[in-house]
């Protein structure tokens, strides 16, 4: 059975029909420009473009059930889409208004939930039981899947571990708070502490490689323990079996070393950590795959 799916992002709309036997040879797989700039209808009406180019690509008609991963979530009580960095569609029926336009049910989740269900169904952490996936990038979030499904809460937030506080942090987020992970743990603000330190305004992965610079090497120190502190909070509440990290940040080697583990225990309430610190292997594949991986959970 094929799953379709549509990974709307900030710049681009991806649309992909996949057999998840297969998943690694899509039958159908495209994009388009997002156009955000253009407003809500205009970003309706280029999802249903993807859709219509899909069938052409696939052969097949839209399924009952299409897949949309989004930025931000959507609000149970309301059906309305909040927490989105692409702000034209907050406060919208997002999901009710694409049913009305495709003329088939969707099922909604966040980027990061997607990310998350795709690598823990299709990808690195295929057959674990609890499954945490994680956004390192230009902003932090996650998702959390047990058995196979998303856990998405009463209020459409769970996994939202970018917006747990890190003791002793004062930088203000874009959300209200203060000392939230996503302002200690993103690219960005690794980059700044980076400048504050050395005066110097350097891509994260320049820093990473400049060896013996004492500013370089206070940044990822305070990356591996900021980080280990942060994940103990996940794993003294869920004790997952493994935790997969995306994004920028993600792709550091340093994440998946012995001395990260080291500062991860040193706030986790046991004694030894078994849980398994993953990279994805679906590269960017990995947000329409999960989006598309959705309509099973809908069957």
């Amino acid at each position: 059975m094929h799953v379709w799916g549509v990974d709307l992002g900030g710049t681009k709309i991806e649309g992909a029909v996949l057999d998840p036997a297969s998943p690694k040879s899509p039958v159908a797989r495209l994009r388009l420009p997002t156009d955000s700039a253009k407003g809500y209808d205009h970003i309706l009406n280029q999802i249903a473009k993807v859709i219509v180019a899909l069938e052409a690509e696939s052969g097949s008609p839209r399924p009952s059930w299409i897949g949309i991963g989004t930025p931000g979530a959507i609000e149970p009580s309301t059906g309305k889409l909040k927490n989105s960095n692409t702000q034209c569609l907050n406060g919208m029926p997002l999901r009710d208004d694409l049913e009305k336009l495709l003329g088939t049910r969707i099922r909604c989740a966040n980027d990061a939930n997607c990310f998350a269900l795709a690598e823990s169904t299709l990808g690195a952490a295929r057959g674990e039981g609890v499954v945490v996936g994680l956004i390192l990038g230009t902003g932090v979030g996650g998702g959390i899947v047990i058995g196979g499904h998303l856990i998405h809460g009463i209020h459409g937030i769970a996994g939202e571990w970018g917006h747990n506080p890190i003791r002793e942090e004062e930088t203000p987020c874009y959300c209200g708070r203060k000392g939230c992970v996503e302002t200690v743990l993103a690219g960005p603000s690794l980059e700044r502490f980076f400048h504050h330190e050395s005066g110097r305004s350097l891509p994260l992965k320049e820093i990473a490689k400049l060896e013996g610079d004492p500013h370089a090497t206070a940044t990822l120190q305070r990356l591996q323990q900021k980080f280990g502190e942060a994940l103990a909070v996940l794993i003294n509440i869920l004790d997952p079996d493994a935790i997969v990290i995306g994004g920028g940040v993600g792709n550091l080697p340093l994440l998946y070393d012995e001395q990260t583990r080291k500062e991860i225990l040193k706030h986790t309430f046991n004694a030894e950590l078994k849980t398994k610190i993953l990279k994805p292997i679906l590269g960017d594949s990995a947000g329409v795959f999960g989006a598309a991986m959705l309509t099973l959970e809908s069957h």
